[in-house]
């Protein structure tokens, strides 16, 4: 068994906040949180099945496609496809503990976890334009019903 040396997740985790990580120059790849809107690369795996060209589609219109679509990941793409493979043998109702864990290892891998992502140095930016909508029509609704609260009633159309 190996002893010592650097291990893979072994330690804390890099953080953007802290000092140390700012030391080092740490930083995390912001991926687009609408995904990727680039042309959906051919299935690189020989006899690929409906379901996994309908996965594959998906796949790549993800935020971490847009990381795979650059020239310095598209050794992943080929990963990417065993994760697709693998994810709709995953499926199966009978699926095997052991191709669970081989799916969950390749989502790693592809950055499809939180644990993924942290590895390989992405984050999924914040959708600003959707929180900014979500925040107007919070207040819309509030306003409504302060609005509505606000309105006296007529004696006669409460009672009709």
């Amino acid at each position: 068994m190996a002893s010592g040396g650097a291990r893979n997740r072994s330690g804390p985790r890099p953080s953007e906040t802290s000092a140390t990580s700012d030391r080092r120059g740490f930083t995390l790849t912001a991926l687009p949180s609408e995904g990727y809107q680039g042309p959906v690369p051919d299935f690189p795996l020989e006899y690929p099945t409906d379901r996994e060209l309908e996965v594959w589609a998906a796949l790549w219109r993800l935020p971490q496609a847009c990381a795979w679509a650059l020239p310095s990941e598209r050794w992943r793409v080929r990963t990417v496809a065993m994760f697709c493979r693998v994810e709709v043998r995953c499926e199966d109702p009978e699926a095997s503990p052991s191709l669970m864990a081989q799916r969950h290892r390749f989502a790693d891998q592809c950055g499809l976890t939180t644990a993924g992502l942290a590895e390989m140095g992405w984050k999924v930016a914040a959708d600003e334009v959707a929180a900014k909508a979500a925040a107007r029509t919070a207040t819309r609704k509030t306003s409504t019903k302060r609005a509505r609260r606000m309105v006296p009633v007529p004696a006669d159309a409460a009672a009709g």
